[in-house]
């Protein structure tokens, strides 16, 4: 016999794949890069350059490293992004002063232009998802708290599989 949870469910409806967490997300993440796949075609982005847009719009110049930070990335990911940015005369990339290593990033006055057409882009998603500001900050605030647990040290409760 399985222990029953508030919701009436068992242990054993543990594993169905619509209680996971893990798909959910998945799912969910697809679907929403997804929606704004139309809108940033408009833009001339994919949904990766404009997170590099989006970070740049916040800060330029920035290293490749700061950049591949914000957006937890790595800089091998983050390069060819950059690449065609900089192919698209949106960003360009300069040897940093004083550390030939570093790669500066800087927007473009294109990059910096394409910015006022991308103000529209959360109201636009947010009218595509049926969802309200409020609603969107409490789902952006939940996201943060699960990514934040994920990099918390581990805790007490049984954290692996078990071992067959």
């Amino acid at each position: 016999m399985t222990e029953g949870t508030a919701e009436g469910q068992t242990a054993s409806d543990d594993l169905l794949l619509e209680q996971q967490l893990c798909f959910a997300l998945t799912v969910a993440s697809r679907s929403v890069v997804g929606a704004y796949k139309p809108v940033l075609d408009r833009l001339g982005l994919t949904h990766p350059q404009y997170l590099v847009m989006l970070c740049l719009w916040e800060s330029s110049p920035r290293s490749v490293r700061e950049i591949s930070d914000a957006l937890a990335q790595e800089p091998a990911t983050i390069s060819p992004l950059l690449r065609r940015l900089e192919t698209a005369g949106l960003l360009s990339r300069r040897r940093a002063a004083g550390n030939e290593r570093a790669l500066d990033v800087r927007l473009t006055a294109a990059g910096t232009a394409l910015r006022q057409q991308a103000t529209a882009v959360p109201g636009i998603m947010m009218d595509r998802l049926g969802l309200t500001r409020e609603q969107v900050s409490q789902l952006h605030a939940s996201m943060m708290d699960l990514i934040a647990a994920t990099k918390s040290p581990p805790g007490t409760a049984a954290e692996e599989a078990p071992q067959r």
